[in-house]
């Protein structure tokens, strides 16, 4: 993803039927296992399926498209904001978590990690009353974003420079169910469809000696509930919620277990009017918000028939993704710009989780040459060109970074130099035409050549740009990514 904020580009691939099997088997063997929703007295929900299982079938294919954003996002959420013990956890609900750096080769936690802008995390837990986000001041030629998605994936909301401004402010965040007027103070209302959200804020740093101005920026984020703002009485405290362990992505396609996730997930997002008839078909096959999915009450025909159900989605998401052509900037939005494009949606999810709409950011990623071979660093060097007066047309800043191949992680080298990027213009050498060229490659081009130098893996990579507030000229495909050329 750019997840929690890097591309995620895990390939998931269509089950197979030893796949199928084996799935069965692990079900039959863990079917006795009890998971607890918010009130553990709730017993699983007993299934009387009375449908055929060509419609058990059709209707778990839905349910697994509809759902993967959704199960995969609890995965997150369940890392960053629950579980303590894990390595990538942020804190509780309802705080914020500034990373007063940005990431090196040594940062493993996930793929294709941003080295542009320092990080801050926080999850909101909207069921009791609305969180307000506190944006400091900050010079109007420095970009940040603070990125909201909700259970669904949906970019709902962007508090930044594109969209608010440089002035600052106290947003308030609230859930679907918040009916009361604003305090004074508050800059702006923004609702959320789930009582669950993940926010991503990035802050960008100009150069290594601009990190102190960034760490004082991120001081003056604040996240905190709406009583404790204004300063008065809480309202009475959401129910406790006896959170169930997530899959394992690996195991997010191939076990049944991924409609028990889904039922849980479901729990924190009322029913949109568009999806009514939708989410009423799920209770035929016992997914019901809140309650335990009773694997043990199912057939093995049954189970079957939801596995190849799950099977028949993967297979449509595959689909859906191979006809990109790794153009993938549609797959991010809100509700009102993916129109319920179900498939579109759980794509995204799996090409990368968390990555931003497009209006905010485009990521081209380069894993070919121009001549349409993999890029290796190992047989060959390579140099990007761009024309004069032609860099990337964007309001805020532009990037390119490496990444070694398979890891998708940054490459170790000489000068500690894991991208270049517009602010570093100034140090650049231009061409005798006027353009700039960057050489890419796993040894120095020279020393006149090598504040130019983006350094390679001496194997295979690839190459992610991103455009952090693209103009219209890239919204618009008028302006294209020059491609990386073997050199001379």
């Amino acid at each position: 993803m750019e997840s929690c904020c890097a591309l995620q580009r895990r390939s998931a691939t269509a089950n197979n039927k030893r796949a199928i099997a084996a799935a069965l088997i692990a079900v039959t063997l863990t079917a006795c296992h009890t998971t607890h929703l918010i009130n553990s007295s709730q017993p699983p929900t007993k299934l009387a399926i009375t449908a055929s299982t060509n419609e058990i079938r059709a209707v778990a294919k839905d349910a697994y498209i509809y759902g993967t954003p959704m199960v995969a996002t609890y995965t997150t959420m369940y890392a960053f904001s629950i579980d303590s013990s894990n390595p990538q956890y942020k804190g509780p609900f309802n705080t914020i978590l500034n990373i007063s750096r940005v990431f090196t080769p040594d940062d493993t936690a996930f793929v294709t990690p941003n080295s542009d802008t320092p990080y801050s995390f926080a999850g909101l837990d909207l069921r009791a009353e609305p969180v307000v986000i506190t944006i400091p001041p900050m010079e109007p030629k420095r970009y940040f974003v603070f990125q909201l998605m909700d259970l669904y994936t949906f970019n709902f909301a962007y508090i930044g420079t594109r969209t608010t401004g440089n002035g600052g402010g106290n947003f308030l965040i609230a859930g679907p169910n918040w009916k009361e007027a604003p305090p004074p103070g508050i800059t702006q209302v923004i609702r959320s469809e789930t009582e669950l959200v993940n926010v991503v804020g990035r802050t960008q740093l100009f150069n290594p000696g601009d990190l102190d101005n960034v760490k004082t920026i991120q001081e003056g984020y604040r996240v905190q509930t709406l009583s404790s703002f204004a300063g008065s009485a809480a309202p009475p405290s959401a129910p406790s919620i006896q959170w169930i362990k997530p899959l394992r992505p690996d195991m997010q396609h191939t076990s049944l277990e991924f409609f028990n996730q889904l039922a849980f997930a479901l729990q924190f997002t009322p029913v949109n009017p568009t999806e009514s008839d939708l989410r009423s078909r799920f209770t035929t096959i016992g997914i019901v918000p809140g309650r335990p999915f009773d694997v043990g009450a199912l057939s093995e025909e049954q189970k079957a028939a939801l596995l190849s159900g799950m099977e028949d989605g993967q297979k449509e998401i595959d689909s859906k993704r191979a006809s990109l052509g790794g153009k993938t900037d549609t797959l991010f939005g809100t509700r009102a710009y993916l129109k319920n494009d179900y498939v579109a949606r759980a794509t995204g999810t799996q090409v990368g989780i968390g990555a931003n709409s497009r209006e905010e950011a485009l990521y081209p990623i380069l894993e070919k040459d121009s001549s349409g071979q993999p890029l290796d660093g190992s047989k060959h060097r390579y140099t990007l060109h761009f024309e004069k007066g032609q860099l990337p047309p964007v309001n805020a800043f532009w990037s390119m970074t490496m990444y070694a191949l398979p890891s998708q992680l940054l490459v170790k080298n000489s000068i500690d130099r894991y991208l270049i990027n517009s602010p570093m213009l100034p140090s650049l050498k231009t061409d005798r035409d006027g353009g700039t060229t960057i050489y890419v490659q796993s040894t120095s081009p020279g020393k006149a050549k090598e504040a130019n130098w983006l350094p390679s893996p001496a194997g295979p990579f690839m190459v992610t740009m991103r455009y952090y507030w693209p103009k219209p000229e890239l919204l618009n495909d008028q302006w294209h990514t020059p491609e990386l050329r073997q050199a001379p």
